[in-house]
C-alpha cells in the first residue's frame, strides 16, 4: 500500500491569515481550522496535512531573523515526518525570508514552498485558495520516489520561482512576484509543468544542515545622483557595521569622483565588505565594463552579479553569522551557494 502523503503548513500570518469581519468588514487573524472551513477542497486531496500557527501570527513587514530561525528550526524537527513543507507568509518580505531559509537549510531535499496571497483567505476573489492547493500538491510531488523540487521556493498565481531569485514586483495584482534573472521551476495550468533542468539537486545521500547563525550589521548604500560625501560616510562609519551592499548604476556603476572612491576604499580597508548590486531588475554587474565601474574594482567592491537585493542580503546575513574570516566570506560571496546567482 502506497504511503500517505503528508505536508506540514507553518502558518507565519500575512493576508492569507486573514478573514473579513461579518460585522464591521475589518480584517482579523483566522486559525487553520477556519482555513479548513473557507477551503474544504484540502480535504479532498488525500493528503495529511498538519499545522504550525506563530502565536501570535506575524505581519511581513515585522518580520526578523529570529522568525527566519523559528521556521529553520521547525522543518528541522519536523523533517522527517513529512513530505513537503507550506510556509503562510506576507508577501511583503516573502522574498527575504525564502531566501534566508535558502541559506539556512544545507543539503535540502525536499520541498519547502512559500505562499501567501494579496486578498484574505475568507474574501470572495481571493487569491489565497489556489495558491494554497497548489503549493500543497507541488509540496508532495515526487518521481522515482524522489521530490521534483527539492528547493526553497515561491508559488504565487500560476508559477513556481527559485525562492533567492525572486522579488515582489506588484502590491496590487495577483502575479505578485518575478525572477528576472532565472526562468520558472513551474507553470501550473491544467497540469503542472515542471521545468527539471532549471530545478537544483542535493548530492546524493546528503544529510540536511541546518544553519541559524545570523549577523543582522550591514547596510544599504543605494546611489543617486547628488549623492553627498556627508551620506556616504555616515552609511559606511555605522558602529559595528560589517558589511554594505552598495546598489549602484546599471552594470556596476558609480560616480568618479576621488571622495567617493577614498571613502569606498577607507572602508574595505577596515574590513568592511561591499558588495556591488546593480539597481536594475534585470541583468547583472560587470565590474571593469565601464570605465566607471573601474575605480570600484580597485577599492576592494565584490561583485554581486544577478543577485536579487533579497537574496545578497540575506546571504550576508547567513556568511557574517557563520563565518569570522573576511577572506572566507568574500570568497562564498564570489560563488553561488545554492543557485542564489549566475557567476559569469
Amino acid at each position: 500500500m502506497e504511503k500517505e502523503s503528508a505536508v506540514l503548513l507553518i502558518f507565519t500570518g500575512g493576508t492569507i491569515s486573514m478573514s473579513e469581519d461579518p460585522a464591521t468588514g475589518a480584517l482579523r487573524p483566522i486559525d487553520f481550522e477556519k482555513v479548513q472551513e473557507y477551503l474544504p477542497e484540502l480535504k479532498q486531496t488525500g493528503i495529511r496535512i498538519k499545522s504550525i500557527p506563530f502565536i501570535p501570527f506575524i505581519d511581513s513587514s515585522d518580520v526578523q531573523p529570529e522568525n527566519w530561525k523559528q521556521i529553520a528550526y521547525i522543518i528541522r524537527k519536523n523533517y522527517d515526518n513529512y513530505d513537503g513543507f507550506v510556509v503562510l507568509h506576507g508577501t511583503d518580505t516573502m522574498a527575504y525570508t525564502a531566501s534566508a531559509l535558502s541559506f539556512m537549510l544545507e543539503n535540502l531535499s525536499k520541498p519547502v514552498i512559500f505562499t501567501g496571497a494579496q486578498l484574505p483567505i475568507g474574501m470572495m476573489r481571493s487569491d489565497a485558495k489556489e495558491n494554497l492547493l497548489t503549493s500543497v500538491e507541488i509540496a508532495t510531488a515526487k518521481e522515482n520516489g524522489k521530490a521534483i523540487v527539492p528547493e526553497v521556493c515561491i508559488f504565487f498565481e500560476d508559477t513556481l520561482f527559485r525562492g533567492n531569485r525572486t522579488t515582489k514586483k506588484n502590491a496590487e495584482h495577483f502575479n505578485a512576484f518575478n525572477s528576472y534573472n532565472y526562468p520558472p521551476l513551474a507553470k501550473a495550468g491544467v497540469h503542472i509543468k515542471y521545468f527539471r533542468s532549471y530545478i537544483h539537486y542535493p548530492e546524493q545521500g546528503a544529510q540536511l544542515y541546518v544553519r541559524t547563525e545570523v549577523n543582522p550589521n550591514i547596510a544599504i548604500l543605494k546611489l543617486f545622483p547628488g549623492i553627498t560625501e556627508q551620506t556616504v560616510n555616515a552609511i559606511l562609519n555605522i558602529k559595528d557595521l560589517k558589511a554594505v551592499v552598495l546598489e549602484s548604476f546599471g552594470a556596476g556603476n558609480a560616480p568618479r569622483r576621488i571622495w567617493f572612491f577614498n571613502a569606498l576604499k577607507n572602508a574595505t580597508n577596515r574590513g568592511i565588505i561591499i558588495v556591488n548590486k546593480t539597481q536594475c531588475s534585470t541583468g547583472s554587474v560587470e565590474m571593469g565594463r565601464y570605465e566607471t565601474s573601474i575605480n570600484l574594482v580597485n577599492a576592494g567592491l565584490i561583485s554581486a552579479y544577478d543577485c536579487t537585493t533579497e537574496a545578497i542580503v540575506t546571504k550576508l546575513m547567513y556568511l557574517l553569522g557563520e563565518n569570522e574570516s573576511v577572506d572566507i566570506i568574500k570568497h562564498k560571496l564570489s560563488i553561488s551557494l545554492c543557485g542564489e546567482m549566475t557567476v559569469s
